[in-house]
């Protein structure tokens, strides 16, 4: 330790600067990167918005956005002991007649499936009791596809199309259920598309 100490005391203050730099545009180019990641080769899925309640003011413009797939039945999950407080879940989703998204169950861990179905992961927003940590029949899941970010002026607009059941999302998922927003749809059309960078 105490040859590590000296040894950066040696180091002149501009190199340790340049390095720190360095280091956090690397770790800024890895989260681009992974984003692109997600929406260049993630499987698009389709899936149905709904209205939620009032939003944040201090974020800026943005819409929130709530799902069919947020609220489930908890299925064969009901009851059983989880390890966290909010536990990671991965549902697994299959288009209907529409071409929308639904789910068909819930899942402690990864399952197999088969196209057209995808599994997407999100995290249980409580578990029943205070004490004993076990899943409930109802789950509520966050899936990071909660809010969308769009030009000051328009998310009042955009909230209404969702109040209306009018704006569906086109969210990329990865094979790990890793998912991000691709793109927002208005009556079926392209209304925001989400750039890679």
């Amino acid at each position: 330790m105490i040859k590590l100490i000296a040894l950066s005391q040696r180091i002149p203050k501009a190199v340790l600067f340049g390095a720190a730099i360095l280091l956090q545009c690397a770790l800024l180019i890895l989260m681009v990167a992974d984003r692109v990641r997600i929406l260049r080769e993630g499987r698009e899925v389709t899936l149905q918005t709904r209205p939620v309640d009032p939003r944040d003011l201090l974020r800026g413009d943005y819409v929130v956005l709530g799902y069919d797939i947020s609220q489930l039945p908890a299925g064969a999950l009901a009851g059983q002991p989880t390890a966290e407080r909010n536990p990671v879940v991965f549902v697994k989703l299959a288009p209907d007649a529409n071409g929308l998204y639904q789910a068909v169950s819930v899942h402690a861990a990864p399952v197999t499936v088969t196209a057209p179905e995808v599994l997407i992961r999100g995290r249980v927003s409580y578990s029943c009791g205070s004490t004993s940590r076990t899943f409930c029949d109802k789950l509520t899941i966050r899936y990071g596809l909660e809010s969308y970010f769009v030009p000051e002026g328009e998310g009042k607009t955009l909230e209404q199309a969702r109040n209306q059941q009018k704006l569906r999302v086109v969210a990329a998922v990865l094979p790990s259920g890793r998912a991000a927003i691709k793109r927002l749809l208005l009556d079926g059309e392209p209304v925001y598309e989400e750039p890679w960078y």
